[in-house]
């Protein structure tokens, strides 16, 4: 069963905050096992710029490994898994402590990782207390999005996201980049497809914005009064979704566990709070959100991002910038 939030707004994030500093108190009494760490590098240089990479996602890769390709500052990739499939030629990868960090990159050096929510992002602002925190937007943003370090500076898609994710606070700075992940999607058009072909309902059973009760129950009443094929999260794989998956077969819900990545969907797609739906507006693919009562702030996240509710004309393609996010989050990381 998912988790009860408070309906206000501003509550919601206080007691996300709350949660935060909760799990970090838990994690400070009971600290989990140390990943085996990866340093990619380029040349002997100390590096000017470290990239920490929490894990292989798609979103990961095209917010953190797509601007190094534009970096002209001596640079290092810290991950807990051997990056060089996702780097180019020159790189050289070798295993490091947290205590070796500090002799591979320089006094000041500038960190871009998506936030110090997760182990790896924790033990870097720790071990480097001097850096510069530079915080990359790779996701749509919800009351639930993990507070930012303090004085960090965030890369945002929208200055909408940026002034929501700071929240008012006045040690957080801020620069508008654009999302690399809706620019690389706009690049891959799709061709002409009719929106009144059966959609693609896209899974969000793993989210904890919503009661999973209630996910469970608008996925499955859309599916089945629709038509259309439920599209698992790539997450849905514990037990309780797989038995989910399961049961709606045999209720007759076609379920596309293909495993083919939503840039190639050529039917129209529907989801509740999901970045692919400004994916596939991105493509011109036609793109819904849904919720028959939606609270208060996935109506002010449908607001933020110009969703359309199901029913109506399909969300617009997002405004995107001239220059590619990724060069921009370079020359920004470069100049600084």
């Amino acid at each position: 069963m998912g988790l009860r939030f408070p309906a206000d707004l501003d509550a919601w994030r206080r007691w996300q905050q709350a949660q935060h500093r909760l799990r970090a108190v838990k994690a400070r009494l009971r600290p989990s096992p140390t990943p085996t760490l990866q340093l990619a590098t380029r040349g002997d240089a100390p590096a000017e710029v470290l990239v920490v990479v929490e894990s292989p996602s798609a979103s990961s890769r095209l917010a953190l490994f797509e601007p190094v390709a534009h970096l002209t500052a001596p640079t290092a990739v810290l991950a807990p898994f051997d990056p060089s499939r996702f780097l180019g030629q020159g790189w050289s990868v070798c295993p490091i402590s947290p205590g070796q960090l500090p002799g591979a990159v320089t006094h000041g050096v500038r960190v871009l990782f998506v936030g110090d929510f997760l182990p790896l992002g924790a033990m870097v602002r720790q071990t480097l207390p001097r850096a510069r925190l530079v915080v990359t937007q790779h996701g749509l943003l919800t009351p639930v999005a993990p507070p930012l370090p303090a004085g960090a500076h965030l890369l945002a898609w929208s200055q909408t996201d940026a002034d929501f994710w700071r929240s008012g606070r006045s040690d957080i700075s801020s620069t508008v980049v654009g999302s690399q992940l809706l620019f690389q999607a706009a690049a891959v058009p799709a061709d002409s497809v009719s929106r009144f072909v059966e959609p693609v309902f896209l899974g969000q059973l793993h989210g904890a914005e919503l009661r999973r009760s209630a996910l469970t129950r608008i996925s499955l009443d859309f599916c089945r009064r629709t038509p259309a094929t439920y599209r698992p999260h790539p997450s849905e794989t514990d037990k309780l979704s797989r038995l989910t998956h399961e049961a709606w077969r045999r209720l007759g819900v076609e379920i596309d566990d293909s495993g083919t990545p939503l840039a190639e969907v050529s039917r129209p797609v529907v989801g509740i709070y999901s970045t692919g739906v400004l994916e596939a507006a991105a493509r011109g693919i036609p793109a819904w959100v849904h919720h028959p009562r939606p609270p208060a702030w996935l109506q002010e996240f449908w607001d933020r991002y110009a969703m359309s509710p199901w029913g109506g004309p399909p969300t617009a393609s997002p405004d995107l910038p001239a220059i590619k996010p990724s060069r921009v989050v370079a020359d920004w990381l470069s100049s600084t």
